[in-house]
């Protein structure tokens, strides 16, 4: 079992923190079998990492995305397929970055203070989304494709435990 600690360094670039904490989230869901408790731990080790506005994760269950495991404000609970930010990234099953959220046609404002967004398919391993992983911040523009990349090699360590 891993130590709950996490080494986060302070002096560096995202590229680095995010290279730091794969093998630190890796341990940390390798030995544990349950989904919600290995998603809880993921959107703890993002939101201490980066202090985002809000990270959660929205599970497929009964024809729509509902709420799972995240860290944040309160956020909405149910999101249809067709619907905002998560919805189009569940129904193209790719990784959509927004910079500015009120661009986006059909944005679902959960909370105003979030300005832009990454959200990220998470696979079973038959390819079908099996959840998205929706980061927010209350920074516009704040998501790259350093972003995407990262948070995609954190979505595959997902889907391997699926």
């Amino acid at each position: 079992m891993m130590a709950e600690t996490l080494f986060i360094p302070t002096d560096t670039n995202r590229e680095a923190v995010y290279t730091a904490l794969f093998p630190q989230i890796e341990a940390l869901i390798a030995d544990e079998g349950d989904l919600i408790a290995n998603l809880a731990n993921i959107t703890a080790v993002i939101k201490e990492a980066f202090g985002f506005f809000w990270i959660g994760f929205y599970l497929v269950k009964e024809g729509q995305l509902v709420l799972g495991p995240f860290q944040g404000p309160i956020a909405c609970t149910r999101i249809p397929f067709h619907k905002g930010v998560c919805g189009a990234s569940y129904s193209r099953a790719e990784t959509i970055i927004v910079p500015d959220v009120e661009a986006f046609s059909g944005h679902i404002a959960c909370s105003s203070a979030s300005r832009s967004e990454i959200v990220v398919p998470v696979f079973h391993r038959n390819g079908t989304v099996a959840m998205v992983l929706d980061v927010d911040s209350d920074q516009l523009d704040d998501f790259s494709e350093t972003d995407r990349a990262h948070l995609e090699k954190i979505a595959s360590l997902i889907t391997r435990k699926l």
